[in-house]
Order: C-alpha cells, then sequence, then structure tokens
C-alpha cells in the first residue's frame, strides 16, 4: 500500500497510526494539506468559503490583497489558525505564487474567495493526487461537472483557447481557465510560475504538459459569486491568456520522441471516489 494511502476503516499499525488522517469513510492519508486562498476586499464571502473546508486540512494560507475590509479579521475569527500572508505585488498570480511559497503541506489546493468553489470537493481533489497523479486539475466541463456562473460569451472564449491548448501542447483538458485545482508541493519546480495576473492558470495547466507531470481532470461545480463584483475582464483577461499560449514554445515533438509515452495521455478525466 503506498505510504500516503490508507484505509480508514483497516486497524493500522500502532507506531504509524498517528500519521494517518481519515478524509472520508473509506480512505486515510498521511501527506499535509495546504489551502491557499487569495482574498481582496471578501469579508462578506469568506463564511461561505470556510464552512466547507474540511477539519482535516493542515493548514489555510490566506494571501491578504491589500483589503480594505475585515476581510483578515473574519478569516482568523472563522480560522483561528489561518496563516494570513501580505500580497506585497498585484494580481491574481501574484497572489497565489506567495501563497505557494508560505505553504508547508505537501499538497496545496487553490481556492477562490469568493464562495465560487465547494470545499467538500477537496477530497476528490486529494483523492486522485494520493492516487498517482501530479496535478489534479478542476473542470466545469467534465462529466458531472457545471457553472452557475459562466455567460455565454465567456463560455465560448474558454472553449476556444482551450481548444487551441489542446491542439499546440497535444492536451486533452475540457477546461481551461479555472481555479480550482490541487496538486503536489514537487510540481512547483517543473512549472516556474512567472505571471502575475488571471492567466495564472493557464499557464500552470500549459506547463504541467510540457513537464509530462501527469493531470486528473476532477468534475466540479462553479456557484456564483456570493456578494460583490468580480476582477475578472473577459475581454481584458481573455488577451492575457491568449498571449500567454501564443508566448509558450511547445515541446510536443520532443515529447512524442520519448521512448515511454506521455503521461498525459493516460490522463483520466472526471474521476471522483
Amino acid at each position: 500500500m503506498s505510504s500516503v494511502l490508507g484505509s480508514a476503516t483497516t486497524d493500522q499499525n500502532p507506531t504509524t497510526a498517528g500519521a494517518y488522517r481519515p478524509i472520508s469513510t473509506h480512505l486515510a492519508i498521511t501527506p499535509p494539506v495546504s489551502v491557499v486562498i487569495p482574498a481582496m476586499n471578501e469579508a462578506e464571502n469568506l463564511p461561505y468559503v470556510f464552512k466547507t473546508l474540511p477539519d482535516w486540512i493542515h493548514e489555510v494560507v490566506l494571501v491578504d490583497g491589500n483589503s480594505t475590509d475585515d476581510t483578515v479579521d473574519v478569516a482568523r475569527e472563522l480560522w483561528p489558525d489561518v496563516k494570513v500572508v501580505e500580497q506585497r505585488g498585484k494580481g491574481k498570480g501574484d497572489a497565489l505564487i506567495t501563497g505557494f511559497e508560505a505553504c508547508t503541506g505537501d499538497i496545496i489546493v487553490m481556492v477562490d474567495a469568493d464562495g465560487s468553489a465547494d470545499g467538500n470537493e477537496i477530497v476528490s481533489y486529494v483523492s486522485a493526487l494520493v492516487s498517482g497523479a501530479d496535478f489534479a486539475k478542476g473542470s466545469r466541463f467534465a462529466n458531472g461537472g457545471g457553472t452557475d456562473d459562466m455567460t455565454f460569451i465567456r463560455k465560448m472564449g474558454n472553449r476556444a483557447l482551450c481548444a487551441v491548448v489542446n491542439r499546440k501542447f497535444g492536451a486533452r483538458y475540457t477546461d481551461l481557465c479555472y481555479g480550482y485545482n490541487a496538486f503536489w508541493r514537487h510540481c512547483l519546480d517543473k512549472i516556474d510560475l512567472d505571471c502575475t495576473g488571471f492567466e495564472v492558470e493557464t499557464l500552470m495547466n500549459i506547463r504541467v504538459v510540457k513537464a509530462g507531470l501527469k493531470v486528473q481532470e476532477i468534475p466540479s461545480h462553479e456557484y456564483l459569486r456570493i456578494h460583490g463584483t468580480s476582477n475578472l475582464s473577459a475581454v481584458r483577461d481573455g488577451l492575457r491568456v491568449l498571449r500567454v499560449i501564443l508566448r509558450e514554445r511547445s515541446n510536443r515533438r520532443a515529447l512524442r520522441r520519448r521512448t515511454q509515452p506521455s503521461p498525459m495521455l493516460d490522463t483520466v478525466r472526471g474521476e471522483v471516489s
């Protein structure tokens, strides 16, 4: 049995039982899980975000983007052990990179602060990772996923950009611009994130493919933002995503020349335990 995966119901060695933490009725794991939440003026939404986070999480890292409301105080009230990190730069990409650097867990989960993500889905992401995936990528368009938040224009834009990425880099994604993902910490050494805006998720999706990491899509439902308005601009940020895609060089031919097939070709879509 994997050193990170155990049965939550079977007897365990007394010397190691303490290392396992049950995350569902049939699964216990040993690697600590960190959740990164980038937030700016999300005090009203944080109660909805935190109430769905599972209690077996190792730590929650809240990256505060210079909020002018009670975001930090509310987070500390809801999750007393929350690690608050001040963002010095600007943009979602910068916030996530700041949060990743502050994490101490072996597994990192990205969760938006607007209440659109259901923390109960984290167990599906973590299950995929301890079962062999390097990167668990949320998808609103895999079987079982959905969205209440995307307009028709955004759906068409996401589909077109996703098709370009699949064609250029040999991926099989069903969704591209989605912020609910999880991965092993070691992935950060291979994808070298260097962008600051909303295009960060696209850059991650491209570079995990280029690095030959094993990706598994996880069906996810995106709910409407509960309070406030999003900083996302469909046109402005769509163009930033397109520039990232065009700027990145494809190594698809190099991956094909490997003696072993690309792990991406084994990607399993939408398995949820």
